[in-house]
């Protein structure tokens, strides 16, 4: 309220109370669903009262509609955020374009901010919401909230972008600037709602109908909340071991911040100082260099927008895949006969999740042993991977395909064996997830089809029955993968 005296007489002052109306603005929250280090938000509480909200957009997203895992986890984020927000999100299912124009039909907006998506499709479609609404009158500011750098700033001192991720990072990011800090939650946030245009978040049917989604419960906590309480956890278990620890799924020294960051609930630039802030040594340097490979994907992704389809090296276009459903099925479900591979997919269907050595040693034994197109792998892990994100995920699987940039060379083939043997020592991680070879000896842990029969007997196990022989041969799928290499070659030649 503002007191103002607007008429003066002698002997009488009339006072006169009225409200200063504020403007009205929307914070369109996509891939920040977070208060805390939110530039758009602090933007938007600036200039008014904010109308907070979130469009599920099936309409422009075309293939890269998110998966199923993902839209469990994104379920539970919104309900986290809708709760910090005070209950008054608004959440809309449709083309944004057509939202928006019905809300500013129905409400006095003035200006709509946003955090920038950088997806292809994404990019498309904002900026074609951004020149509408500027022609109506309505002002319309982006700003980066999901990345440290901006993809299109680190290019090599003759304009191109980068295709080796070290002189990427080093001497592009580092060298262009510090990322910005991290913002305060704003102080004067104030709220508008949108009471009868909006829907429920149970209304726009993320969740299954089956609820398989249950499964994941105590894997994680979803939301901005259950993000801090994951860094916390990390700085406290983890850090100090993460160079050489990282590689040890059994091990709690990973930071399993990738959802968490892929959805926005907390942002690389609080990772980053927050790190910073606690010294600098090896393990804090490899852990700001992990951000920096996910700003390396994102790179790739906005230089070559067809990633997540098309290989990067041409070569690779006329290599002879196989088509097997069923050794793609067998890989999927985690009946492959390979301990360690079989472990690295039940725990993605149990968890949304894998450990990234894991998910190095699958995307091998599929593209390699198997013989199957990356783009099954791409595929499976977008609808299973709550952390599905379209840059990291087309440009690994193109690294481990040896087809993309700084890719690791496609004769370079995991053996699943002796990475359980190297990374899974004592067998945990494997027997967690593969509870039926439990009871084996950890000298055959990893490969039961060596074992001895009266070892299997001992431990319980049949192989065929308890637990699948193995699909293929591991020295001969290595040799044809090579041979398949080498005719490339020969062929390209």
């Amino acid at each position: 309220f503002s007191k103002n005296i607007i008429s003066f007489k002698p002997n009488k002052i009339i006072w006169c109370f009225f409200i200063m109306t504020k403007n009205i603005v929307i914070h369109w929250f996509r891939k920040d669903l977070r208060l805390l280090d939110n530039p758009a938000l602090v933007l938007a509480a600036e200039q008014g009262k904010v109308l907070p909200i979130y469009i599920l957009d099936n309409d422009n997203a075309g293939d890269h509609a998110i998966g199923a895992a993902s839209r469990c986890w994104l379920h539970h984020s919104l309900k986290s955020l809708n709760a910090s927000l005070g209950g008054n999100l608004a959440v809309y299912k449709g083309n944004p374009l057509d939202i928006f124009k019905k809300i500013i039909a129905i409400h006095d907006v003035k200006a709509v901010y946003w955090n920038r998506c950088y997806e292809p499709w994404s990019m498309v479609r904002d900026q074609i919401i951004k020149e509408d609404l500027n022609a109506s009158g309505i002002k319309v500011q982006s700003t980066n909230g999901s990345l440290l750098w901006e993809p299109w700033e680190i290019k090599k001192d003759d304009g191109t972008p980068y295709k080796v991720f070290t002189p990427f990072y080093r001497n592009g990011c580092l060298q262009e600037r510090f990322p910005r800090e991290p913002l305060p939650v704003p102080a004067n946030l104030e709220y508008y709602k949108d009471i009868d245009g909006s829907l429920s978040i149970d209304q726009i049917k993320l969740l299954p109908d089956v609820g398989w989604d249950k499964k994941f419960e105590p894997f994680w906590t979803i939301g901005e909340a259950g993000a801090q309480l994951r860094f916390q956890h990390f700085k406290d278990k983890g850090l100090s071991q993460y160079k050489d620890g990282r590689n040890l799924p059994s091990k709690p020294y990973v930071s399993r911040l990738s959802a968490h960051l892929h959805f926005g609930e907390i942002s690389p630039n609080q990772l980053w100082y927050d790190v910073k802030s606690l010294g600098d040594d090896k393990n804090i340097d490899h852990f700001c260099s992990e951000l920096g490979w996910r700003e390396f994907s994102y790179s790739q992704l906005y230089h070559n927008p067809d990633l997540p389809t098309k290989n990067l090296q041409k070569k690779f276009d006329t290599f002879p895949w196989l088509e097997d459903q069923i050794l793609l099925n067998a890989w999927k479900t985690g009946q492959t006969g390979v301990p360690m591979v079989d472990a690295g997919m039940r725990e993605l269907w149990q968890s949304g999740y894998m450990h990234n050595r894991v998910r190095m040693i699958v995307g091998s034994f599929l593209i390699k042993n198997l013989c199957q197109h990356w783009h099954h792998g791409e595929r499976w892990f977008w609808d299973t991977l709550v952390d599905a994100d379209l840059a990291n995920n087309s440009a690994s699987w193109q690294w481990v395909a040896g087809c993309g940039a700084d890719a690791a060379p496609y004769f370079r083939i995991f053996n699943p064996v002796k990475q359980g043997q190297k990374f899974d020592p004592e067998g945990k991680y494997v027997r967690q997830f593969i509870p039926e070879i439990s009871s084996l000896p950890d000298k055959y842990l990893f490969n039961p089809w060596e074992a001895p029969e009266h070892i299997l007997k001992d431990s319980g196990v049949k192989l065929g029955v308890d637990y699948p022989k193995p699909v293929i041969n591991l020295k001969d799928s290595r040799n044809a993968a090579l041979e398949a290499f080498q005719s490339l070659k020969q062929d390209i030649s």
